[in-house]
C-alpha cells in the first residue's frame, strides 16, 4: 500500500510533480490557443483519443501485473524460507545427538545460530546493504567469521557450505544416519534454490523499453487528451487532464516500485520481519529466553 506522505493526495501531487505541471500546463496552453488566438480547429474527436487512452491502460496495467508477479514471486520464496528454516531447525534438534542433559548440544547451536546469520545476510544482500555492519548480522557471528565472510563471492553460499560440511563430517563419523542426512541435504538444497529464485529476481530488472516508452506515451496522451475535451469543458479540462494522465502515470510507478520486492522503499517485502519471525522460531525450538518480539506495522501500515 502506498503509506506515510506518499499516501495523502498532496503527497502523490508532490512525487509526481514534474508531471502534473506538464498535463496542467498542456491543457492549459490548449485553453489559451483556442480562447485567445481563437484555434477552434485545435480539436481532436474525442473516440480516437479514447482508444488510445484505453489501449495506453492496458499497456501500463501490463507493466504493473508483470512487476506484482515478480513482488509475489519474491513473498512465496521468503514463505518457503521461513518454512524450510522451521523444518532444517527440527531436523538439528531431532537428528543430531544432544548433550547429556537432553539440552541443545553445542553443534546443534551453532547450526541453527548460523542458520539465524545466513537469513539475515541473505537479507542484507538482497537490499544491497553491507552485511557485517548490520546489528543482526553483528549479533551472531564473531569478528573473524565476518572478516572471513567478507571476501566471498556469495557469502550465503558459503555458510550453507560450512552447515553442509559439518553435517558430512558428523555422517561420516557415524553420528547421523544416512536417511537423516539425505534429508538435511535436501533442506539445505531448498535453502539454495530460495536463495537463487531471490537472487534471480534481484539481478534480472525488467526491460527498461516498459518503462520509458509508458512514460512517453503517456506524456503525448497529456497533450493531446485537452485537445478533445476543451471544447466541452473549457478551464475544467486543466484538472481533469492532469487527474486521467496521473493516474496512468501512477500505475505506471507503481509498477516501478514492485519491480523490485527487496528494497528498502514503501511496498517492499518486509524483510526485517520475516527473517526477525525465522529467528525467534528457531530460537525457542533450542529453549532461549530472551526471545525478541515479531515486528508489527506503525501507524502507516510500513512493515520492513
Amino acid at each position: 500500500m502506498i503509506v506515510g506522505t506518499q499516501g495523502s493526495l498532496l503527497g502523490m501531487l508532490r512525487w509526481q510533480q514534474h508531471s502534473v505541471v506538464l498535463f496542467a500546463a498542456s491543457a492549459g496552453l490548449v485553453i489559451a490557443l483556442r480562447e485567445v488566438l481563437g484555434w477552434h480547429w485545435l480539436r481532436i474527436p474525442s473516440v480516437p483519443v479514447a482508444i488510445v487512452g484505453g489501449a495506453l491502460g492496458i499497456f501500463v496495467s501490463f507493466r504493473t501485473n508483470a512487476a506484482y508477479a515478480r513482488w509475489w514471486e519474491g513473498r512465496q520464496l521468503w514463505g518457503r524460507l521461513i518454512n524450510v528454516s522451521r523444518m532444517f531447525c527440527s531436523q538439528v534438534l531431532a537428528y543430531l545427538p544432544r548433550a547429556e542433559n537432553g539440552a541443545p548440544s553445542a553443534l546443534q547451536r551453532r547450526l541453527i545460530e548460523r542458520h539465524v546469520l545466513y537469513v539475515h545476510v541473505l537479507r542484507c544482500l538482497l537490499r544491497d546493504q553491507v552485511p557485517w555492519s548490520d546489528d543482526d548480522v553483528v549479533r551472531f557471528s564473531d569478528a573473524p567469521t565476518r572478516e572471513s565472510l567478507s571476501h566471498e563471492t556469495n557469502a550465503t553460499h558459503a555458510l550453507l557450505d560450512r552447515q553442509l560440511a559439518e553435517l558430512a563430517r558428523e555422517a561420516d563419523e557415524g553420528r547421523l544416519a544416512p536417511l537423516r542426512m539425505d534429508a538435511l541435504d535436501r533442506s539445505i538444497a531448498a535453502l539454495l534454490d530460495v536463495q537463487g529464485g531471490c537472487e534471480r529476481i534481484k539481478r534480472t530488472p525488467m526491460p527498461r523499453g516498459y518503462g520509458y516508452f509508458a512514460e512517453q506515451l503517456i506524456r503525448a496522451f497529456g497533450v493531446l487528451f485537452p485537445m478533445a475535451i476543451a471544447e466541452e469543458l473549457w478551464v475544467m479540462a486543466i484538472p481533469i487532464n492532469v487527474l486521467v494522465c496521473l493516474a496512468f502515470m501512477m500505475i505506471s510507478e507503481v509498477g516501478r516500485v514492485l519491480e523490485d520486492p527487496f528494497t528498502l522503499f514503501w511496498n517492499a517485502l518486509p524483510l526485517s520481519a520475516l527473517t526477525r519471525t525465522i529467528e525467534s522460531n528457531v530460537r525457542q525450538r533450542l529453549g532461549d529466553e530472551d526471545i525478541r518480539p515479531m515486528l508489527r506495522p506503525d501507524g502507516n501500515g510500513v512493515l520492513m
